[in-house]
């Protein structure tokens, strides 16, 4: 906020989006509809589960070691021994309602965008958690807490 927006960062992100994230979730939402077929509760429960015991854990993974890979950090993988297990647990209160509704109510041949979709308000938190955060859901909102403080600030000036 109030300052330009860093376009190097949108790229790495973006980057990491199209060359990873897009492609594992179009195998991954076939995969899983191969295995588990069907809107039926068993089948849709059993891959949900399988998406967050197996493949959100790689996506986390893939997220902030790309990210560090891009932005040529010395240990690629310090932001995940940071930030993985929180940013896991913040997952698990977001993805398991996104895909649930995705394997219940979308068209397999639509899966892969719908998550797309919600991936792109997944990455607005991914992304200040990476930058700024500790992957904590608390963590994605602390902008709204530093705009109170500012504001605090400017009315006791007045």
């Amino acid at each position: 906020r109030g300052q330009p927006p860093d376009w190097a960062q949108t790229r790495r992100v973006a980057l990491v989006a199209l060359a990873f994230h897009g492609n594992f979730s179009y195998v991954w939402l076939r995969a899983l509809e191969r295995a588990l077929p069907g809107r039926r509760p068993p089948a849709v429960l059993g891959k949900v589960l399988c998406d967050q015991l197996l493949g959100a854990p790689v996506a986390v993974l893939a997220f902030y070691t790309g990210m560090s890979i891009l932005q040529r950090k010395e240990d690629i993988f310090s932001d995940c021994k940071k930030k993985f297990w929180n940013t896991y647990k913040t997952g698990l209160m977001y993805w398991p309602f996104v895909q649930l509704s995705n394997f219940i109510l979308v068209p397999v041949y639509l899966r892969t965008a719908y998550t797309g979709l919600c991936g792109f308000v997944w990455a607005t938190f991914i992304c200040f958690s990476q930058q700024s955060g500790d992957g904590t859901a608390k963590s994605a909102f602390m902008w709204l807490q530093r705009e109170k403080v500012n504001a605090d600030e400017e009315a006791s000036e007045k």
